[in-house]
């Protein structure tokens, strides 16, 4: 699932971006309808279908079917869920959310939601949103995306995210037993790998260069951020003291830890996946998806033999981290507004989060309460703690539309750059920051 959705956002997601872009007014959104005082009260549906866009692999059958059971019993109404394939989404959600007749709730990737916002094809939901918190923390890296001139345009679905995840025995090999907890042991941990994997081709922690999700938590981590908006208007932040010494950290962290030839290549070709169940890597950064990949590739790396733990940062705390996952946006001219904010809040509420989303799909839920209670609850493996610890602190990318004409190939070229020495970290920030500022600005 996690593969078709980067495959069908990275597809088309830059056209798609360019194209709301032009047809964009003030950027602001659509706008609610009902009251409008904060409170999602009682609505009577009887008579009335919601129509619902769901993403094939996102919630199963029946965490939406439990959604829907709760929804009619408090309004009445019924729901039409209509499953979306990936191939092309975008284009098709542009496409409805331009007609008079959008399905009412659509399911959107995270760092999607901007650009439909940008088009006035979502509706504001800034009013709403305690009532839709229900006391939770949403998770940052699902809530600030959809938070575009400072309203709320979507609510948090579920999350997906990256850990360490590493070869016990190779690691057990070279002395180490338990895995760290902070940087400096790491470090120290990697150091005893890499001088007991002698083949030139071996990485203690193969970290390609282009890799800029996990490069960012460095940046992150040190305090820097990729944009930051005030006064309307984004500004670029590679710039800053603390993004320099990030990427300064990472460069260091990379050259001493990742094979000399992966400063120019990405996750994919060679797939890293691939390398590490052939024994050429000690750890990666890995989704939690890519455990299944890497055992298939190698029955003999079971569970037993597997371990993860979230990756620890130079400020003391884990690295924040780049959050996959989907959050539930209301389209601007649906006509059922008001029923579609009761069945977004019964989505997102702690109840069928724990029950459902965590439950029985194993998602990781969209708050930082519901992913620790799920750690805490004794029915996690001690691999999948490591991501859903690690999901607590999460970031995200900018909540801009434009953000899209930005990911690729520019953050996997910004990245490479400083990884391969072809440019000085400082040289890369200036020149990336001005192409963001320009970008992000128009």
């Amino acid at each position: 699932m996690r593969t078709s959705r980067i495959a069908a956002v990275g597809a088309v997601g830059i056209a798609a971006a360019l194209a709301l872009s032009a047809c964009s007014g003030s950027g602001t959104g659509g706008s609610t309808s009902g009251d409008n005082n904060g409170t999602i009260g009682k609505v009577d549906g009887k008579g009335k279908t919601l129509t619902v866009w769901a993403m094939t692999g996102d919630l199963s059958d029946a965490t939406l079917n439990a959604i829907n059971d709760e929804f009619k019993k408090e309004t009445g109404a019924t729901v039409k869920v209509e499953t979306q394939q990936w191939d092309q989404i975008t284009t098709k959600i542009t496409t409805a959310l331009a007609t008079s007749t959008p399905p009412d709730v659509l399911d959107i990737g995270n760092t999607q939601v901007a650009t439909f916002a940008a088009s006035g094809g979502l509706a504001d939901l800034t009013s709403y949103k305690a009532a839709f918190q229900q006391g939770q923390t949403w998770l940052g890296g699902l809530a600030d995306p959809a938070i575009v001139d400072g309203k709320l345009y979507a609510v948090p679905s579920f999350a997906g995210t990256r850990a360490v995840v590493y070869n016990k025995k190779v690691w057990a090999d070279a002395g180490i037993t338990a895995a760290p907890t902070t940087y400096d042991e790491l470090k120290a941990d990697l150091d005893k790998v890499k001088a007991k994997g002698t083949a030139a081709d071996f990485s203690a922690m193969y970290l390609p260069g282009q890799y800029w999700y996990a490069g960012m938590q460095w940046v992150w981590d040190a305090g820097g951020d990729i944009a930051t908006f005030s006064g309307g208007k984004w500004s670029a932040g590679f710039s800053s003291a603390k993004a320099q010494q990030g990427l300064s950290e990472w460069k260091t962290f990379q050259n001493t830890y990742s094979s000399k030839a992966s400063q120019t290549l990405n996750t994919d070709k060679p797939d890293q996946d691939q390398i590490f169940a052939d024994g050429k890597a000690g750890a990666i950064i890995a989704n939690s998806w890519e455990i299944g990949v890497i055992q298939k590739d190698n029955p003999k790396l079971t569970n037993d033999v597997l371990g993860a733990f979230p990756m620890p940062g130079t400020s003391g705390k884990n690295q924040p981290v780049s959050l996959g996952g989907s959050d539930w946006g209301i389209a601007a001219k649906s006509q059922n507004q008001d029923l579609a904010r009761v069945w977004v809040k019964i989505a997102a509420s702690p109840d069928i989060q724990k029950s459902y989303v965590f439950g029985k799909d194993g998602w990781i839920p969209n708050s930082v309460e519901g992913s620790q209670a799920a750690v805490s609850g004794g029915t996690l493996s001690d691999i999948q703690k490591a991501f859903f610890t690690a999901a607590q602190i999460s970031k995200a990318t900018p909540a801009s539309g434009n953000w899209a004409t930005l990911e690729m190939p520019g953050m996997t070229g910004f990245f490479q750059s400083i990884a391969s020495g072809t440019k000085s970290v400082s040289d890369a920030a200036s020149s990336w920051d001005s192409t963001i500022n320009s970008t992000l600005n128009q």
